[in-house]
């Protein structure tokens, strides 16, 4: 705040001439900066010290002084936000950055990116909205899950080329021959971001905090109870087989925070900031597997940045650009895919809607222009052909002339892209005398949501992890949708077969039967994706090790930056 007044206080003596010399006296100066004739003389002799400016006085009471401006305001914002950095306050940087939105693009642009800043490698990302704090269980942004993966370690964890979990807090587990009891041995060697030595009972403790949470009830309602077994392992006691454990317990809903200081963990990066403007991790120095390349990264929020179409590092959570661009074309795409994770259109059966007429709604997205028609950035989306690699979408219906009803629902959130969609269908729809209504749910998810079991047609965003077909059982099991679109009777048989599959101790066996769960609801006319999205990572010159993971974003431990980027 000190530097902000400083910068002000300079403004206000530089805009009378625009930095040209001035005649004045102290009075008429201490008038324009709201202050006392003493404290005005400080505030000149300060600033002379630093070089800003040159105030030369004339004796006599009432005389008009010389002041002469040394460097610009802009030049002195640079200057301040510099120091500023150097000296770890990143706070006052960006609120030096946020006194001038007009020129906001170019204030960042020396400071994002990756840079040697104070000798510490530094990597700094500008975001477009503010995080959602990192609470236990499910979070709905990806970014918010990345960042936990980043901050928190679970009992196992997934590799980036590996649908198959590895060990992680633990070293490595057993399974008894039923499946009904898994030990989990614990590394010996573990410390929390604050630098206490982690304990089994510290992590049994945050377990059952997790387990306690309806939605994670539901995902681990196999286990009966955890029990600590010996000082460096924990052994789960499963009423029912469950060979997803080791997954569920890799996911992102599942990692371990302190159990008594939620912002702590043990994972290769700690909090230091999380604000509204301001995120920063730094790399956590005893972090218990490889150790991060970069001392810190940082999210900055500037949505002023975007609003005010002033730059394009973030315009869309799935295409993210590391550091301002002034051109595009300065920075280089480093890592690009197609996500796994899809939009999706799911069809409530009923006497409104027989499956013959959801068959059809879902022909007129699949089988005709809508899809490759949308109005939306050629670069953003690609039309779906399966749920998954290998798991098609069933052919058209043969019914192709089944007339629609007079009017139906549609229920639809976040992301943006369907809201284009669901104008789309509205006017395909009313093209076949059918009157589509809208409602919006503002929201990334379905929790709270009152109106799902109301709605004919919902539409929707699925994130998937790093093993996609668990994540498929995951979002079966816990999603507030499937017990609002389905009947009592149907979401119980659904859970029966997600039961009996888990059983399965071979992966493909279990991951075979999941796929005939969702082969029976795509050829039910129950669900359907729609599109998936084109992620893309932009970064300039000089940041390495930048590889897409399954949520769009990308691995910080891997990420480097050479000596001389800067």
């Amino acid at each position: 705040m000190r530097l902000l007044n400083r910068l002000n206080q300079y403004q206000r003596l530089w805009q009378p001439s625009d930095g040209a010399p001035q005649e004045a006296t102290i009075a008429e100066l201490a008038a324009r900066c709201f202050c006392s004739e003493r404290h005005m003389r400080t505030l000149l002799r300060q600033a002379q010290e630093a070089g800003w400016l040159h105030w030369q006085a004339r004796s006599g009471r009432g005389k008009r002084g010389v002041l002469k401006f040394l460097v610009s305001p802009v030049m002195l914002r640079n200057q301040m936000m510099e120091q500023a950095l150097n000296k770890g306050h990143q706070h006052d940087a960006l609120e030096l950055a946020q006194l001038a939105p007009v020129e906001l693009r170019a204030l960042l642009h020396p400071f994002l990116g990756g840079q040697w800043q104070n000798n510490t490698p530094t990597l700094r990302i500008p975001y477009y909205r503010p995080l959602e704090p990192l609470h236990p269980g499910f979070l709905s942004g990806r970014a918010e899950q990345h960042l936990a993966g980043q901050v928190f370690c679970g009992l196992t964890r997934f590799l980036q080329d590996s649908s198959q979990p590895q060990g992680d807090l633990a070293h490595h587990w057993e399974i008894s021959a039923d499946g009904l009891r898994w030990q989990f041995y614990i590394r010996s060697t573990l410390y929390w971001h604050n630098g206490d030595a982690v304990t089994t009972g510290q992590l049994k403790a945050r377990l059952d905090m997790l387990l306690s949470l309806p939605a994670l009830r539901r995902l681990f309602a196999s286990i009966s109870r955890i029990e600590i077994t010996h000082a460096q392992c924990l052994t789960f006691i499963l009423d029912r087989a469950d060979y997803w454990l080791a997954h569920r317990l890799a996911s992102y809903c599942s990692v371990l925070a302190h159990p008594e200081h939620p912002a702590v963990g043990t994972g290769p990066f700690c909090l230091k900031i999380f604000g509204p403007e301001l995120v920063r991790l730094e790399n956590h120095d005893r972090y218990h597997l490889t150790h991060p390349l970069l001392k810190a990264i940082e999210y900055w929020i500037t949505p002023l940045l975007f609003e005010q179409n002033l730059g394009t590092s973030c315009r869309h959570p799935v295409q993210i650009a590391i550091g301002e661009p002034e051109e595009l074309s300065q920075l280089r795409l480093v890592s690009n895919s197609i996500s796994l994770g899809f939009c999706y259109l799911a069809l409530r059966q009923s006497e409104r809607l027989t499956q013959a007429q959801a068959q059809r709604v879902i022909d007129i997205i699949h089988h005709t222009a809508l899809l490759q028609t949308l109005p939306l950035d050629e670069n953003l989306i690609t039309p779906s052909q399966e749920l998954l690699p290998g798991w098609a979408i069933p052919p058209a219906s043969r019914e192709t002339n089944t007339p629609l009803p007079p009017a139906l629902t549609l229920l639809y959130h976040l992301p943006v892209e369907l809201h284009t969609m669901a104008q789309q269908l509205k006017t395909a729809l009313a093209a076949e005398d059918c009157e589509l209504k809208l409602v919006f749910y503002d929201a990334k998810n379905w929790e709270g949501c009152t109106s799902l079991p109301k709605a004919d047609i919902i539409m929707g965003d699925r994130l998937i992890g790093e093993s996609a077909e668990y994540t498929l059982e995951q979002w079966l099991r816990c999603d507030p949708l499937w017990p609002a679109l389905l009947s009592e009777a149907q979401f119980s048989r659904l859970q029966l077969t997600l039961d009996e599959a888990q059983r399965h101790p071979d992966d493909d066996q279990r991951c075979a039967a999941l796929k005939q769960v969702f082969d029976s609801l795509m050829s039910q006319g129950i669900l359907t994706p729609l599109f998936n999205y084109h992620y893309r990572v932009s970064a300039p010159p000089g940041v390495n090790g930048i590889r897409l993971n399954t949520r769009g974003w990308f691995d910080f431990c891997s990420a480097w930056l050479p000596a001389s980027i800067r």
